[in-house]
């Protein structure tokens, strides 16, 4: 696992540190000790490739201004072995790196060497993470929240993965509760009504076709067999029969969105294992329950949340927030994972500290529990708000979008921006095959990539081995700039794995297809001169190669010919 900019940035927190240790044996720096230096990359590439704040840090411990705490710190540099070229102060106090172009040279044979492997990092040490996303009810197809859902979290995971964690997909089935109730009742209602008799879909009931589908699917298969049956074991039939096959079309259509899940958790199973009596005993006997109008309540706002909540209502049934607490804590103590990242929809943002504090009451610590509020998509056709199925006259689905403007383009554009923006995914772009189109703008480099390897290999041009290639004839503005993009990749995949911010990968390879397109209009492959052709032959395998590990990352194809 190689990271060209991790091993730059360490070079240069040593050289930094060791000079403020020769200012301060000098006596020209009162210290006792170097504070943390943070390494950080430009805005603006004249202010070199890598910069760091040293002086302005160290005002606080030494009286003098931080232009010349920056100035005595770089008099005392040594960096003559290694791939710094200068170093300036600039501004109040910052000193920026620039890197001679040899550092640049390095990231073609590492590529050439590594292939899928190369932007692979070790972040993460193998520590278990479990990444929960869509948990789509299951009383209904998924419609475009759960869309994105899908995209970010296993992007996500893809990314975690990439950084070095061990990760776990799961989906958490919500078959318990009032709404599985209420789905039984419209299901027996619709039933009923199918054969003749009459009844009344309940109150906040289900009213979509799907649950006419299911209860006419029900009579073609068994008649009126359950009309005779006590209410309570028909609508257990019903729910039963109903969620297998609403489960079943899930999986199909996330499988057809590029999404496989390691588990599927039932929150039923958390009743049928009693984890919930025993998570709510456990409040109780840590006193962080009291009782109030009838009802079991958690004193939430104990640990940061607005209010107190219901953990069982008067009736005697477990609220949600009772299943989501045990749930939570099946994670953390039962499966033991070091971290936790869930991916809700925005209207779940109340429940953020709520859930933080119950886990702070069950002996977990609440910063191993991250929560992604994800906001709205709006999808637009012709510049109008996209609203109606083409199939059932309601909201589009999962299965509609993929049917419309296929998996790739629909996992790119949801990725495209971060989880907490709002998301207007424009349908006629999504399928026009022009530059404007952002991820046929990207799949275009690849196949383009691909289509010159192959003409020069029709003409009897190989790619000789890598390391007999001389990379210092890469000197163009558009080969620097590429190469200096090539070696961002490992360091990007880190951020995002530490921001859980996935679409920062797809930002990466827009940029990269960006710069390879001005590189392809700016620089001939085939050549007379051998050696520099071999290097730019080696440039654009090592360019196709990054391409397409982000694409597989993202599950997007890498087409050859477009």
């Amino acid at each position: 696992m190689i990271n060209l900019v991790d091993n730059i940035k360490q070079d240069i927190t040593k050289i930094v540190s060791r000079a403020a240790e020769i200012a301060r044996d000098k006596g020209q720096l009162d210290i006792e000790q170097v504070p943390e230096v943070q390494v950080e990359v430009p805005r603006e590439r004249n202010h070199g490739d890598f910069s760091v704040n040293t002086a302005m840090t160290l005002v606080r411990f030494v009286k003098k201004n931080p232009r010349e705490i920056a100035a005595i710190l770089i008099e005392n540099m040594e960096y003559s072995d290694t791939f710094i070229e200068k170093v300036e102060m600039a501004g109040p106090g910052f000193i920026n790196f620039y890197l001679k172009k040899d550092w640049l040279w390095q990231v073609v044979p590492v590529i050439l060497e590594l292939e899928d492997r190369y932007g692979r990092v070790d972040f993460g040490k193998g520590r278990k993470v479990q990444v929960e996303f869509v948990s789509a009810n299951p009383t209904g197809p998924m419609h475009m929240g759960n869309a994105r859902g899908a995209a970010l979290g296993d992007s996500l995971a893809s990314v975690l993965e990439a950084a070095g964690y061990q990760v776990d997909r799961e989906f958490y089935i919500n078959d318990a509760g009032n709404q599985i109730d209420k789905f039984g009742r419209s299901l027996e209602a619709r039933y009923l009504q199918l054969l003749g008799h009459e009844a009344e879909v309940p109150e906040g009931g289900y009213m979509g076709q799907d649950i006419i589908d299911h209860a006419k699917a029900i009579i073609d298969r068994d008649g009126d067999k359950y009309l005779d049956m006590p209410s309570e074991e028909r609508r257990k039939a019903f729910v039963k029969y109903a969620l297998e096959k609403n489960i079943a079309k899930i999986k199909e259509d996330l499988a057809a969105f590029g999404v496989e899940f390691d588990v599927w958790f039932s929150e039923q199973s958390l009743y049928d294992s009693g984890e919930i009596q025993d998570t709510i005993d456990y409040l109780k006997n840590k006193g962080y329950t009291y009782e109030k109008e009838g009802a079991l309540w958690f004193k939430a706002s104990a640990f940061g949340a607005e209010k107190d909540e219901v953990l069982i209502r008067n009736n005697g049934i477990p609220t949600y927030f009772a299943g989501d607490i045990a749930y939570h804590r099946n994670k953390f103590v039962v499966r033991g994972y070091d971290r936790v990242i869930d991916i809700w929809g925005a209207d779940h943002h109340g429940h953020v500290a709520r859930m933080k504090g119950s886990m702070q009451a069950l002996g977990c610590d609440p910063d191993k529990l991250d929560i992604i509020i994800m906001q709205l998509v709006r999808l637009l056709r012709k510049g109008q708000v996209a609203r109606m199925s083409k199939r059932r006259g309601q909201s589009i689905t999962l299965a509609d979008l993929i049917d419309e403007v296929g998996k790739d383009a629909a996992r790119f554009f949801f990725n495209m921006r971060s989880a907490d923006s709002h998301l207007d995914f424009d349908l006629d772009l999504a399928v026009e095959q022009s530059n404007e189109n952002p991820v046929f703008y990207v799949q275009y480099a690849h196949a383009r990539i691909c289509s010159i390897l192959r003409q020069v290999g029709q003409e009897g041009i190989k790619l000789r081995d890598f390391k007999t290639i001389d990379y210092s004839r890469l000197t163009h503005q558009t080969e620097l700039e590429l190469m200096r993009k090539l070696i961002e990749y490992p360091e990007e995949i880190t951020i995002a794995a530490r921001t859980m911010e996935p679409s920062r990968i797809t930002r990466y390879v827009l940029d990269l297809a960006s710069l390879f397109h001005s590189f392809y209009n700016s620089c001939r492959v085939k050549l007379e001169d051998e050696e520099l052709m071999q290097a730019r032959l080696a440039l654009i395998a090592s360019v196709r190669i990054v391409i397409k590990n982000v694409l597989s990352l993202l599950k997007i194809e890498a087409p050859e010919r477009m």
